[in-house]
């Protein structure tokens, strides 16, 4: 079957998805890149979803970069509770230097269960009755890697972000909380945080509507002040 991979490399196909979009607002070019999410248990001692998908009709080596040109889909996985924790410093007091950030994936024991966990869930998606008759072979990681410490390592290989950091400047008051509950900045006056990163944890699931009810109840409590 085809998939966005071909439609991109023809020339033909390609100026036709312009068009369609141009006359319809319709077409390839009107879709987000994921067309299929799945909330999934990783294990079924789990008592809500851990994991989340994002299936795209669509494969590349890295986003952003030229789609392949065999027909191929991406079956990425997330791990919705993630226990590793990562660090964000300033570079220093020259405000155009980088800031130093180290995400720190997979740097425990339950993150790299889960994470083969899903890769093996994921491959009995693919092997379900519906998609048997186009006969998809797996590209990454590949089938030739079965134990735990194979699946971990090529894991580490292949994992990316999925763009949805959180927690660097938490609410609470414990030490370690940035904000407090009215998202003020502790020891700062007339200064607040407004979006995901006042979380204390991440939530399951995507990012974008909490980061939403969060500057409403901000807005509130601005304008219950004014």
């Amino acid at each position: 079957t085809k998939t966005l991979n071909q439609l991109y490399h023809n020339l033909f196909t390609r100026a036709g998805m312009g068009l369609e979009y141009m006359l319809r607002r319709s077409g390839p070019l009107s879709m987000a890149p994921s067309q299929l999410g799945i909330f999934a248990k990783s294990d079924p001692a789990v008592a809500t979803a851990d994991l989340e998908y994002h299936v795209q009709p669509l494969s590349t080596d890295r986003l952003g970069e030229p789609l392949h040109k065999y027909p191929a889909v991406t079956v990425s996985v997330c791990n919705l509770r993630p226990e590793s924790r990562g660090t964000v410093h300033v570079g220093g007091s020259d405000f155009s230097v980088a800031p130093e950030i180290r995400p720190n994936y997979l740097s425990t024991v339950g993150d790299r269960m889960v994470a083969t966990k899903s890769i093996r869930h994921a491959r009995r998606l693919m092997e379900a009755g519906a998609i048997a008759k186009y006969r998809p072979q797996e590209m990454l990681p590949g089938t030739e890697y079965r134990s735990d410490d194979e699946l971990i390592r090529r894991v580490g290989d292949i994992a990316t972000t999925i763009f949805h950091p959180v927690g660097t400047c938490k609410m609470g008051s414990d030490v370690m909380a940035v904000v407090d509950p009215q998202l003020r900045v502790h020891g700062l006056a007339k200064l607040r945080v407004v979006d995901a990163s006042i979380m204390p944890s991440i939530v399951s699931g995507n990012t974008n509507s909490p980061v939403i009810m969060i500057a409403e109840k901000a807005a509130e409590s601005i304008l219950s002040q004014v």
